[in-house]
């Protein structure tokens, strides 16, 4: 079998970020970094943000009980804006250039030509979806404890709670929240499942479903989380979700859906029309867990199969883009025309969604509605192929055959928070200076 690889330029995602053979010669020395590993965990202590468990009765329906501390506007984004204040970002991404492109859909173009520099080469695989964790490389137990928010878990007695300062349980596989520090946009996160457990990226069961009581936690329809898998641009070979909070309708979330099928435990499958992207996407569900295990097991299905693919969570974690895709296959393969090339664009979950983060003055100047679909359409599987996806995803979560041909009528509403009326603004526009220079202006 051809071996793909592709000389990439990953992202820095954290400020321990370093070459190998830098990092080998700090291990003989020792750490002096407050880092996440054996070194430093012993007396390391980091707020703790404990979530309810949501039962089959209340499962998309949140309390009124006040929590300890707001999660998103204090915890997420306080938290976030502080790291900010302290330096930690690579670059201030509030300064960057956004616009919404005329069209159908309104593209989001930004200008981030910070995220274009202080990278390092690394030779990337991209036609193994599975990798095996390798240590030796960057990983997020090297990332220093300021860089971590907050340590994110289930309540052990039913209710949310909150610790300033609690010690790391290594004995209870922690999960954690840490800055990207070569961030795309306001309050972007790295959600980090069981970060000492060394996970290598891909998706299971429990760290899906954390994922979506992130979102859920967040209550906001404008906080989203995405996943990368290998061979879909991801950078970093531990498992991980992103996350930032960005004030307008992304235009995956407007496009219409046509049904396909109602898992027996309440999930409903759709198929994403008129979009440049085929994809499927996931909604409903008698439980949180309903709807989580639908989506893991499509991804696990998909992982299994060497497929490439993306992942949004959005509306608060009530609706799930599953997105396969091939760009980087075809650019390993030689592929693509040299204009997109030359763009250095990466379509991952943020651009496949619509959120285009360009890093050439050029390409911001020139962005289109149709430059936008150029790209993405190079991303989407074909026809033929995205059907035979469809039947490998339909067969792992036990819709078979007939699911499949189980079509209804096309649903040319758009969903989701393309309600912005019904949205209620809340207090992140006027929480820091400076913020709104990055906000969309329609």
């Amino acid at each position: 079998m051809m071996q793909l690889s592709i000389k990439r330029v990953p992202t820095v995602v954290s400020n321990y970020q370093k070459d190998e053979a830098e990092e080998t010669a700090r291990r003989s020395g020792g750490c002096g970094k407050n880092c996440l590993r054996n070194c430093c965990i012993p007396v390391a202590k980091l707020p703790l943000y404990a979530f309810k468990k949501e039962s089959e009765k209340d499962a998309f329906e949140r309390e009124n009980k006040e929590p300890p501390v707001a999660f998103l506007d204090s915890l997420v984004l306080g938290e976030w804006e502080d790291r900010m204040q302290r330096g930690l970002f690579r670059y201030d991404v509030t300064a960057c250039e956004t616009k919404v492109i005329p069209g159908e859909y309104g593209f989001i173009a930004q200008l981030n030509e910070g995220r274009h520099l202080k990278k390092r080469p690394t030779e990337f695989r991209v036609d193994k979806v599975l990798q095996p964790f390798d240590g030796n490389k960057f990983n997020f137990t090297k990332v220093g404890q300021e860089e971590v928010l907050f340590q994110f878990e289930a309540s052990e007695d039913g209710e949310v709670q909150f610790f300033p300062n609690a010690p790391i349980d290594v004995e209870n596989h922690p999960s954690v929240v840490a800055i990207n520090v070569s961030p795309i946009e306001y309050g972007h996160v790295l959600l980090i499942p069981r970060i000492l457990e060394c996970l290598p990226q891909r998706i299971d069961r429990e760290s899906f479903l954390l994922a979506l009581y992130m979102a859920a936690e967040a209550g906001n329809p404008y906080f989203r989380l995405g996943y990368n898998s290998l061979g879909a641009f991801a950078t970093i070979n531990h498992l991980h979700f992103q996350a930032y909070y960005l004030a307008v309708a992304f235009p995956i979330e407007k496009a219409p859906t046509k049904k396909i099928t109602t898992l027996n435990d309440g999930v409903i499958i759709s198929e994403l029309l008129k979009y440049p992207v085929r994809g499927v996407v996931f909604e409903g569900g008698n439980t949180l867990q309903d709807l989580s295990d639908a989506v893991s097991d499509a991804c696990i299905c998909l992982q299994d199969n060497n497929i490439a693919y993306n992942v949004l969570i959005s509306d608060c974690g009530k609706r799930i883009f599953l997105l396969p895709q091939c760009y980087a296959e075809k650019q390993a393969l030689g592929e693509v025309s040299v204009e997109l090339l030359d763009t250095q664009v990466n379509p991952a979950v943020w651009e496949i969604s619509g959120h285009m983060v360009l890093k050439r003055r050029k390409d911001y100047d020139e962005a289109s509605d149709e430059n936008a679909w150029r790209l993405l359409a190079e991303v989407s599987l074909s026809d033929e192929r995205f059907d035979e996806v469809n039947a490998l995803i339909f067969e792992a979560i036990g819709g078979g055959k007939d699911a499949i041909e189980n079509v209804e009528e096309p649903d040319t509403k758009a969903q989701s928070i393309e309600k912005e009326n019904d949205i209620t603004e809340t207090s992140h526009h006027a929480m820091v200076a400076g913020t709104q220079q990055c906000l969309v202006m329609q």
